[in-house]
């Protein structure tokens, strides 16, 4: 999950998610609850039923949701929608789906993507699903129908007793590299290094990926969120992995 908010707990209950076949697994990210606003709500209520779903078990049918057919980008854990909004903003042709949890956050989205309607440049190809990014790729994607995925500061849970709890681990990037299409790139970065030096390792030995070189089919240019210009104010140094999907 992106930005400062994802690094407030509730509760660290330790269940497993339903029906997952990957492997009984807690989730990655930290429950919490959070009220909207009165303009957040009003927002939401005007633009959630055509940009927001919640995750479920039917694949989604991208093309009618979006209203075309383009190369498909899924961000993981999106925030407040920093990154998510600014790359769609960037990258008009392609079809970007945010995955996050938190509904204040997702309501800024929201609110950010309603006030580019009064710009020049309004965001046309940015949706949202709300629940777990991991449920998405098992159930909602089919293989080879990602272009690109982002994975911008995931919750590093620092404790060894948690790291179970790290997103980035063999089982889901082997999803995620069955879910690229060839030539499809996979975009990760973290202020935590130890996190950092778990990630190089488990990504480098998912055969199916290969660290890119070339041109890439996606930008590779993210904005710097509030979250990172904390990281790099405390001299935290900023972790950036790209690999793409052999075969291409």
């Amino acid at each position: 999950m992106n930005e400062a908010d994802q690094h407030t707990t509730e509760t660290l209950e330790e269940r497993p998610t339903r029906g997952n076949r990957l492997y009984p697994r807690v989730t990655s990210f930290r429950s919490r609850r959070g009220s909207l606003t009165d303009p957040q709500q009003q927002c939401w209520d005007r633009r959630w039923p055509e940009l927001g779903k919640e995750v479920g078990d039917e694949p989604l049918d991208v093309d009618a949701w979006f209203g075309r057919s383009a190369p498909l980008v899924l961000e993981i854990g999106s925030g407040t929608g920093t990154a998510a909004v600014a790359m769609a903003q960037a990258e008009p042709e392609v079809n970007l789906i945010a995955v996050e949890v938190y509904k204040p956050g997702i309501a800024q989205t929201l609110q950010n993507i309603e006030r580019s309607c009064n710009t020049d440049a309004p965001i046309r190809n940015l949706r949202i699903l709300r629940g777990d990014a991991v449920e998405v790729l098992e159930k909602m994607l089919t293989t080879a129908s990602l272009t690109g995925v982002r994975v911008f500061f995931p919750d590093p849970w620092p404790k060894a007793r948690h790291h179970k709890r790290r997103l980035l681990q063999a089982p889901t990037f082997a999803l995620i590299a069955d879910r690229l299409k060839p030539g499809g790139v996979l975009h990760v970065a973290t202020d935590h290094a130890d996190y950092a030096e778990a990630i190089a390792e488990v990504g480098d030995a998912e055969p199916r990926l290969a660290r890119f070189t070339g041109t890439s089919p996606i930008s590779l240019e993210r904005p710097v969120t509030k979250f990172e210009d904390k990281a790099h104010q405390v001299g935290s140094a900023i972790n950036e992995f790209v690999w793409g999907k052999i075969g291409a």
